[in-house]
């Protein structure tokens, strides 16, 4: 029998502002997912929080993009909303685009990762779930945990590991996918996902036999939206163990921070904080942003866990060179490379300065030559 794994997230409302959640909503938004399992919809369900998101953990047999699936994270979001809206919350029911569901949540606002498999006789898996930066956010860590050899030893000494991982990779402004196979296509992949405002990481399957390692959310909402409604804060699902990268191979990348897309405003890059979930509370310029790793086994699709892989003190130091990438990138202020460049900007409020300004624009090539004939005219007079 095959399992599906669910990982559905939103922003309903930030307490206070966007650094946390309020356990009212939080709660309400656990008793909708509890009462679905009571009725037998679901197998188990958990609730993890980062920064001002909640994301809904699933386990069923329904399949991926599912309706009974996703309607129940629809409405309990909903319900959360309700809550968040008696509370004025900041931002209540912001990762709802719409008013009414049409039978996949996808487009409408949250965040999906999901993934469907047999689960094997021991199912150890991480849910990593970030606050105040994009999808591609994922780009840098899938590639070394699955691409990288000096990253992951397994690629080279575990042979189901040895034919490497195909990534399928989205063209998030073009809706388009394409499937690059590692170790081969490589530098092809790198070509694509090294530019993070386009390319982000979908999906990655083993080249062995096929089986799915990994899945991201992809979802955008700048691009649903058509202007800036909050920053995407993505969810990814990894498998560990047993044919896939051990599960020190897929933290370890997270022990050195790098920059990526969102921040303040989702306007700016800043580097990701590998945090606990007691610290997965952004504040510092809404920010820095931060990520949190829950690891689950699975055991007839019930989960054990989560327990919280960044709580280990080896993840400080990886801590302590973000708070210094931070403030390196904060004495930028409004100037890039803090703030995004302006094709990534297009996405914000930016659009609307520029259209106010934009009927005072002129030539200075034109004015120059304009001036240049007035003097020349003087001089003949």
């Amino acid at each position: 029998m095959k399992l599906t794994f669910s990982v559905i997230k939103a922003d309903i409302g930030g307490y206070v502002g966007h650094s946390d959640t309020h356990p009212e909503v939080v709660e309400t938004v656990k008793k909708v997912i509890e009462e679905e399992k009571e009725k037998g919809n679901l197998i188990d369900c958990n609730i993890l929080t980062c920064g001002d998101d909640i994301a809904i953990v699933m386990t069923h047999t329904h399949g991926v993009d599912n309706e009974v699936v996703h309607r129940i994270a629809w409405n309990a979001f909903e319900k959360g909303t309700e809550v968040a809206k008696k509370l004025k919350l900041y931002g209540a029911g912001q990762d709802l685009l719409t008013d009414a569901f049409s039978g996949n949540i996808k487009g409408l606002g949250p965040g999906v990762a999901e993934m469907e498999f047999e689960e094997r006789p021991s199912e150890p898996l991480i849910v990593f779930f970030a606050d105040k930066t994009s999808p591609s956010a994922w780009n840098l860590p899938l590639y070394e945990m699955f691409a990288d050899p000096m990253n992951t030893a397994g690629l080279v000494i575990d042979p189901k590991m040895h034919d490497g991982y195909t990534f399928e990779v989205l063209d998030v402004y073009s809706g388009k996918a394409v499937k690059l196979s590692t170790p081969a296509e490589l530098y092809d992949l790198l070509a694509l996902i090294g530019s993070v405002g386009k390319y982000v990481v979908k999906n990655v399957y083993r080249n062995y036999d096929g089986e799915i390692a990994a899945t991201a959310s992809t979802q955008k909402l700048s691009l649903m939206a058509g202007q800036y409604v909050g920053k995407d804060d993505p969810v990814m699902v990894v498998r560990a163990q047993s044919g896939f990268p051990a599960v020190g191979e897929i933290l370890e990348p997270f022990a050195r921070p790098w920059i990526v897309e969102g921040w303040m405003r989702g306007s700016h890059n800043g580097p990701l904080m590998p945090v606990s979930f007691e610290d997965a509370r952004p504040s510092r310029f809404d920010g820095p942003p931060r990520v949190i790793a829950a690891g689950f086994q699975l055991a007839q699709g019930k989960l054990v866990g989560p327990t919280d892989m960044f709580r280990d003190p080896a993840f400080d130091k990886a801590r302590v060179r973000a708070q210094d990438m931070a403030d390196i990138l904060r004495r930028q202020g409004i100037f890039e490379p803090h703030r995004l460049p302006a094709e990534e900007m297009e996405y914000t409020t930016l659009p609307k300065i520029l259209k106010k300004l934009e009927g005072r624009f002129y030539d200075i090539e034109e004015q120059r030559l304009e001036k240049g004939q007035v003097m020349e005219k003087e001089d003949m007079d």
